[in-house]
């Protein structure tokens, strides 16, 4: 085995190369959802799921109208699970390891809140009714009982001018033409790029 001479390893090691945080920084989280914090959730129409459970770690996106996250009270939040693929990857890993981060983007900011905790998957038919959206109840809905709350600073989103609508996405990849480089079978991907927006707000719900 191989050993990385600039492998950073340590805490010690983290902390001689980037030093400690600033006091705001360190002392920013909290374990609540307050008003303020809900304002912000209920802006996001879209935010990301993170899980880990015995075949690695998984980054799930969530995404509908603006307020789709409920909150059930000030420890809680609700996250419906739309009509998707059923590799249920994230849910998996919530089976075998119930922690979860969750982020929330909200267009035009550069902030996005990030929120820890642990959760449960429910088929409770009165919190899956709360979360009907095109008149259509929710398979299940994820129950994220919060940790830590806290928000993080707009540098990431800035440096990449994610929210610039004059930059194109000329020459990146489509969806046909990653799924025949991972799967090799011969698939058309012209023929399944023409098709993809028809048959995913066919099956949105």
């Amino acid at each position: 085995m191989v050993t990385n001479p600039h492998a950073v390893t340590t805490a010690e090691g983290l902390e001689a190369i980037y030093g400690h945080p600033s006091e705001l920084a360190a002392n920013k989280s909290t374990d609540r959802l307050d008003p303020t914090t809900l304002a912000f959730i209920a802006a996001s129409p879209f935010c990301l799921l993170g899980t880990q459970g015995r075949k690695g770690n998984h980054i799930t996106p969530r995404g509908d109208a603006p307020g789709f996250v409920v909150a059930l009270d000030e420890k809680r939040l609700m996250i419906p699970d739309r009509k998707g693929n059923n590799r249920l990857d994230g849910y998996h890993d919530i089976l075998e390891d119930n922690r979860v981060s969750v982020l929330f983007l909200v267009p035009g900011m550069g902030e996005t809140m990030r929120v820890h905790g642990t959760a449960t998957i429910s088929i409770d038919p009165e919190l899956r009714a709360r979360c009907i959206a095109q008149e259509k109840v929710p398979t299940t809905v994820l129950i994220v009982e919060v940790r830590e709350i806290f928000m993080q600073c707009a540098k990431a989103i800035m440096r990449s001018d994610l929210w610039d609508g004059r930059k194109k996405a000329a020459g990146v990849p489509t969806m046909g033409a990653l799924l025949l480089a991972h799967k090799k079978n011969g698939m058309d991907p012209a023929a399944y790029d023409s098709v993809a927006e028809e048959r995913l707000r066919a099956n949105m719900y």
